[in-house]
C-alpha cells in the first residue's frame, strides 16, 4: 500500500468510524530515522495514534533494529516488519519477502529488532518462495519463539502475485498451531466476503488493502450487517452511526481531495491522488475513462473540474446505496439519481 495508506486515507475511513487499526505505507527503515525533508509526513500518527501501526522494510538487522528503536519512542500500536512485499526491486535488495528465504537470518534480525523496541510486534508475510506449508509453520514458530506477538499471513507465494486464490485453509490451520494472533489477509474484494469472515469465528483479524480504497465505508456497511453483535475483533472499532442512505460518491472524492491537501506535502498530490483513483475509480462504469482524464491533470482543482463534469454527464453514477445484507455474493449498484 506503498503511497496509498498515508493519514489522508486513514481520515477518510475515520469519517466512516474507523477500524481497530491502521498500518502505516512500507516504510524504508534505512531512511526513517534521517530526518529527511518528507519524513514528518510519512511518520505522521494520525488521526489516532493509539491505533497506528509503523510497518517498516529493511535489508539487514542492524537497519532495521535502528529503525525500531527510533519508532519504540513514538506513540502508536506497535511496529510492523513487512516480509510481504514481493515487487522485484524489494526483493532483490534483501528486504521485504526476500527474508522469507532463510530462517535463521530472519530469527538473528527479529531477535535484534525486538531488543530495541517494547512496542507490540508484528510481522506482515506471504507463505514463502514455494507452497510450502510445513516451511511456513517453522518460519512462523521460529517469529514467535522470537517475540513477535502478532502475524498477518498473505497466504499466496512470493511469486504468485495475485494469480490464484489465497490460500485461507492456511490460515485456518496455522491457528491451531501457534500461540500468537494470526490475521488474514487476501482476497477480501466486498462487504459480504468481509462479513462472512467476521461472522466465521475463526479469526483473530483481518487486514484489507486495496478494496479499502475502493470502498472506505465498508467497515460501517459490515457494523450495519444483521448479526454484527457476532463480529469479534471485527474491522470496524465502531458503529458508523446511520450510513446515509446514498453514499455520494463525487463528495468522497473530493473530500479525499481536501485531506491530501490538508495532510501531505505538495509534491506528493499527484501520486496520491493517482494511486487512490487507481482503485476508487472501479466505482464506477466509465471508470476508466474517468481515471484517465483524471491522470492527465496536473493540479487538485484540475482534478475536481474533471470530477464535476463526469457526474453532470453521469449522473447515474453519483450516489451508490449501502447494502442490505441478503447472503449473496456481489457489490453495491448505482442508484438512480
Amino acid at each position: 500500500m506503498a503511497e496509498i495508506s498515508h493519514r489522508a486515507l486513514r481520515e477518510l475511513i475515520e469519517s466512516f468510524g474507523g477500524v481497530d487499526e491502521y498500518f502505516s505505507e512500507m516504510l524504508a527503515a534505512g531512511a526513517v530515522t534521517q530526518n529527511g525533508i518528507f519524513e514528518s509526513y510519512y511518520l505522521d500518527a494520525g488521526p489516532v495514534p493509539e491505533k497506528f501501526v509503523y510497518q517498516i522494510c529493511g535489508v539487514n538487522k542492524e537497519q532495521l533494529a535502528c529503525a525500531a528503536s527510533f519508532l519504540d519512542k513514538k506513540q502508536c500500536k506497535g511496529i510492523d516488519i513487512n516480509m510481504g512485499c514481493s515487487a522485484p526491486a524489494i526483493v532483490r535488495t534483501g528486504a521485504g519477502a526476500a527474508w522469507l528465504s532463510d530462517i535463521e537470518k530472519s530469527a538473528e534480525m527479529m531477535r535484534a529488532v525486538r531488543r530495541a523496541t517494547k512496542k507490540r510486534l508484528s510481522v506482515k508475510m506471504r507463505i514463502g518462495e514455494r507452497d510450502d506449508f510445513e516451511y511456513l509453520v517453522r518460519f512462523c514458530t521460529m517469529l514467535e519463539n522470537e517475540g513477535v506477538e502478532f502475524i498477518t499471513l498473505h497466504p499466496r507465494t512470493t511469486k504468485e502475485k495475485f494469480k490464484r486464490r489465497a490460500r485461507w485453509n492456511y490460515i485456518d490451520e496455522l491457528q491451531k498451531i501457534l500461540g500468537i494472533p494470526l490475521a488474514g489477509n487476501g482476497d477480501i474484494s466486498s462487504a459480504e466476503s468481509l462479513y462472512n469472515y467476521a461472522i466465521s469465528g475463526k479469526y483473530h483479524a483481518l487486514m484489507i488493502g486495496r478494496f479499502a480504497v475502493k470502498s472506505p465505508w465498508v467497515f460501517a456497511q459490515v457494523k450495519n450487517m444483521p448479526q454484527n453483535n457476532k463480529i469479534q475483533n471485527s474491522a470496524a472499532s465502531e458503529l458508523c452511526p446511520d450510513l446515509a442512505t446514498k453514499i455520494d460518491l463525487e463528495g468522497i472524492a473530493c473530500y479525499f481531495l481536501d485531506l491530501l491537501t490538508r495532510y501531505q506535502p505538495q509534491e506528493f498530490f499527484l501520486s496520491r491522488s493517482r494511486r487512490f483513483f487507481t482503485f476508487f475509480s472501479t466505482n464506477f462504469k466509465w471508470g476508466e475513462y474517468l481515471k484517465n482524464l483524471l491522470f492527465r491533470e496536473t493540479t487538485m482543482q484540475g482534478m475536481r473540474s474533471v470530477l464535476h463534469s463526469y457526474f453532470n454527464e453521469h449522473p447515474q453514477e453519483k450516489f451508490l446505496s449501502p447494502v442490505n445484507f441478503t447472503g449473496s455474493a456481489g457489490h453495491p449498484a448505482p442508484a438512480e439519481s
